[in-house]
């Protein structure tokens, strides 16, 4: 059973609240984003511990919970080895896979996010004690047998409701995949290939983040100023596609993603090892095997969702690339042609051409009290759910600059609670994400186990003059992470084993990608986007021009997503007699459109190949299934509570313990085919007239 599955208001006296807001007063849950926290300090209270777990006051607690665990762990194993076939196995499975995570989970946050390198050492020693556990755990034979036993009794299983039925499925698939069925040499093998697979995933996963270096003297003088200075080299840490100069975006993308022999040969052995695990335990590839259990089910279903959307953008995409040619070649003529490190930069020069989108012009009206403000409307009207700000207590966060945030229904009661940290560190990951701390279930004397979740963005910090103000593209990411946090809230599962985004992974980026849509509707904008200083509401001719701005150049960069995708689902399916890079180049020049760059091999950078492996379709599919959401139940009324209830007892309550098809069939009344998503898709590229006509009104 694998505990790593993927990868989110009252002011109390103490929280001090400077507020740069001059025309109305912020609403309490406003106020505290909007303010520079000032945490009074009172020498007499006591640490309570990281997440309020007493013992994570010192370094020293993370052995005594991870022990902790491992004890209990022992018991509940001994439990299950000796308990008759029923529905309490599942329970004591739950448990013990409950007991794991709340270890492993929260610490496999603090090694990634905490500012202190002791810490983060002591997490990642934690999180290779539990990691050696699950080992045991998936190879343990007498504990599969107990399962197994289980689902073998037919009378028996038909009594199981169909979320415990389920979960004992889901917990018997990672005992399979794990080589549970095979003899003893066999089973070697597979725990052998398991380890070696977590270690060239580590090591994959680092280079993909190193920067390359190159000489100064081989570089033009007045480039160097782009880039970090390493003594007689200049060091290049990603692909600056945002940069204005044309040779400064050649230059990174060239150095970037030039190709190294020693991680090639990890991506290599990593794509080889993926394959031999899935054979020996019973899959065609390890395609086949990640797609168990998914919304897609097979590589063919994927894959034919991939072509159908390429063949409907061809001419599209086409249209795309020759826009950005005469963009290049109308500010630069003497070097027209259109290159992969242009895509990025030229699609956003014509959005903001053609509807002048200028971020400067839009974060005013963002301020991060304001979007905060926005969701907890957007959620109590909705879910009749309501974002309290509370001020943590004495060592029960990582930083002072984190937010602590009570979920509370109007009936229910408190549902959770959302840490937010959300503010830049150098310290911290630079990618917006989200962690659950401890997963929601039920607990033996009917009380309810609360989800904890941890946002993670990079937004900059207030400052005395202004609060922190938000582009479009930030206010649509916090948007996104909080659809990850409400999807774990507003969930009630039984076990913590599916709870909240424990789901399949082409399921689990519906709820946050839907928040997308939320954040673009002029209805929704229109409850909390008023100008820091002045009041003044943001503009709808604005925010219709945002809109429609996505959709320049959408098809060229769903193109691009899509050519990833098939790249993933090629490096992960039947062996080729071909290099990665071979792949890459046959699989840009079908499914892409610009040339491969001589010496350069951008898979090495493609990180998601470990996290998402066989799965990149996810982001698209689940995008798919959103829009259709979006479009037939919310486009209508957005802020309806019959809709919004219904969403949550349909989508979000399941987490991981029900079909994701099922649930996406109850919410659309319709199971939709793959050529439903693929015009999901399309027609959100589709221009908006109403848009025009607003804008020449004006």
């Amino acid at each position: 059973m694998s505990v790593y599955r993927p990868l989110v208001c009252l002011l109390r006296h103490g929280t001090a609240a400077r507020v740069c807001r001059t025309v109305t007063t912020w609403s309490p849950v406003g106020a505290a984003f909007n303010a520079k926290v000032q945490r009074r300090l009172d020498l007499f209270q006591q640490n309570v511990g990281l997440f309020g777990v007493p013992e994570l006051s010192s370094l020293e607690g993370f052995e005594v919970v991870q022990d902790r665990a491992l004890q209990e762990t022992e018991q509940l194993v001994e439990k299950a080895c000796h308990c008759p076939p029923g529905v309490q196995t599942v329970e004591i499975f739950d448990k013990l896979s409950d007991s794991l995570c709340r270890v492993a989970d929260m610490a496999d946050f603090i090694k990634v996010a905490h500012p202190d390198p002791s810490y983060r050492e002591a997490a990642e020693r934690t999180c290779i004690s539990i990691g050696t556990m699950v080992e045991r755990l998936n190879t343990n034979v007498e504990l599969c047998k107990s399962l197994k036993d289980l689902l073998d009794n037919e009378e028996i299983l038909s009594k199981l409701d169909p979320e415990t039925r389920r979960v004992a499925e889901l917990f018997m698939f990672d005992f399979e995949i794990s080589g549970i069925h095979l003899d003893k040499k066999k089973r070697k093998e597979a725990v052998n290939l398991n380890v070696k697979l977590l270690d060239l995933s580590n090591q994959f996963l680092m280079s993909c983040h190193m920067p390359n270096r190159i000489e100064k003297r081989a570089l033009p003088e007045h480039i160097h100023q782009h880039f970090t200075k390493d003594g007689n080299y200049i060091q290049i840490g990603g692909l600056n596609a945002d940069a204005p100069d044309d040779l400064v975006r050649e230059v990174a993308y060239k150095v970037f993603l030039y190709p190294n022999a020693n991680v090639m040969h990890i991506l290599e052995e990593l794509l080889s090892c993926r394959d031999k695990l899935a054979r020996l335990v019973g899959y065609e590839s390890f395609a086949h095997r990640a797609l168990k259990g998914t919304m897609a089910k097979s590589p063919e279903a994927v894959m034919s969702f991939l072509q159908q959307i390429t063949d409907k953008l061809t001419d599209r995409t086409k249209k795309d690339f020759e826009m950005m040619r005469e963009m290049k070649t109308k500010l630069n003529p003497r070097n027209p042609e259109l290159m992969p490190w242009d895509h990025p930069y030229f699609s956003g020069v014509i959005r903001a051409e053609r509807f002048n989108i200028e971020p400067s012009l839009y974060s005013p009206y963002f301020s991060l009290g304001a979007c905060m403000e926005g969701l907890n409307g957007l959620f109590t009207q909705l879910y009749g759910v309501s974002l309290l700000a509370e001020q943590p207590s004495a060592g029960e966060v990582w930083s002072e600059d984190v937010r602590k945030l009570a979920v509370v229904h109007e009936t229910e009661g408190l549902l959770g609670y959302i840490y937010c940290d959300f503010f830049y560190r150098p310290d911290k990951p630079h990618q917006d994400c989200h962690f659950t701390i401890r997963g929601g279930r039920q607990l033996d004397d009917g009380q309810y186990q609360l989800p904890m979740v941890v946002l993670m963005l990079n937004l900059p910090h207030p400052t005395r003059s202004a609060p922190t103000l938000l582009s479009p593209g930030m206010m649509e990411n916090l948007f996104h992470e909080m659809g990850h946090a409400m999807h774990s809230m507003l969930g009630r599962t039984r076990y913590q084993h599916v709870t909240g985004t424990r789901c399949a992974t082409d399921f689990a980026e519906v709820p946050s990608i839907l928040m997308e849509y939320f954040a673009t509707d002029y209805r929704v904008i229109s409850q909390f986007a008023r100008h820091y200083q002045t009041g003044q509401p943001l503009p709808q001719s604005m925010v219709a021009r945002l809109c429609e701005s996505k959709k320049v150049c959408g098809a060229a960069d769903t193109q691009l997503q899509v050519f990833y995708a098939i790249l993933d689902q090629v490096y992960h399916g039947k062996p080729q007699n071909q290099s990665t890079t071979d792949i890459m180049i046959d699989m840009q020049k079908k499914y892409y459109g610009l040339a491969y760059v001589t010496n350069t091999a951008w898979q090495l950078r493609f990180s998601h190949l470990v996290g998402y492996g066989a799965k990149y379709y996810s982001y698209l599919m689940s995008r798919a299934v959103a829009s259709m959401v979006w479009k037939q139940c919310f486009h209508k009324d957005p802020l309806n509570r019959e809709t919004g209830e219904r969403y949550r007892r349909e989508m979000l309550a399941h987490g991981g313990g029900k079909e994701p098809m099922l649930m996406v069939e109850g919410m659309l009344q319709k199971r939709p085919s793959i050529e439903d998503f693929v015009n999901a898709l399309v027609s959100d590229l589709d221009p908006d007239f109403e848009t025009f006509i607003m804008d020449s009104e004006g």
